[in-house]
C-alpha cells in the first residue's frame, strides 16, 4: 500500500512539473515578446550601421547629422523614432533649436524588427536618455 501512494504520488508530482515546464516556458515566450529588446544588443547595432553618422557617443554632427543624445524625438513616443528609423527621413528637421536638412537612410527590410528594436532600446536609454526600451512587437505595428 504504502509502495502504491509512492507510485502515485510520484506521478503526480512528475505530472505538476511537467505542466509548471510548459507553463513557465509559455510565461517566459510570452514575457520576451512584451518586454523591450536588449539595449547591448542594440549597441552592436548602433555601432555597425548608425554610429558613422550619429556618432558613437549619440551627439551627432552639427548641421549634418542630429544628435540622439538627449533629443526630444527620441526621448518621446517611441513610434516617432521607430517610423523615422524604418522608413527614413528625408527634409528640415529641428532638433534642440539646430535645423538639419540631411537624409536618413531607410533601415525597413536592411534590418530586422528584432534589431531596430534593439538599437531603439540602446538610442533611448544611452547618453543620458533615459526613455524606457521599445518591443519588437511594437516595431512590428508601426507601418
Amino acid at each position: 500500500m504504502r509502495r502504491a501512494a509512492a507510485s502515485v504520488l510520484a506521478l503526480v508530482l512528475t505530472a505538476c512539473a511537467k505542466e509548471s515546464h510548459a507553463t513557465t516556458a509559455a510565461a517566459v515566450s510570452a514575457a520576451a515578446e512584451q518586454n523591450p529588446a536588449s539595449a547591448s544588443d542594440g549597441a552592436v547595432v548602433y555601432l555597425t550601421n548608425c554610429s558613422s553618422c550619429h556618432q558613437v557617443d549619440g551627439k551627432g554632427i552639427p548641421g549634418a547629422f542630429p544628435p540622439l543624445a538627449e533629443n526630444p524625438i527620441v526621448i518621446g513616443d517611441p513610434v516617432a523614432a521607430i517610423a523615422i528609423v524604418k522608413d527614413g527621413l528625408d527634409g528640415r528637421l529641428v532638433v534642440n533649436g539646430q535645423t538639419y536638412s540631411g537624409i536618413m537612410p531607410r533601415w525597413k527590410g536592411l534590418l530586422s524588427d528584432e534589431q531596430i528594436a534593439a538599437a531603439i532600446t540602446y538610442i533611448r536609454s544611452s547618453w543620458k536618455n533615459s526613455a524606457p526600451g521599445v518591443s519588437v512587437s511594437t516595431v512590428q505595428s508601426v507601418k
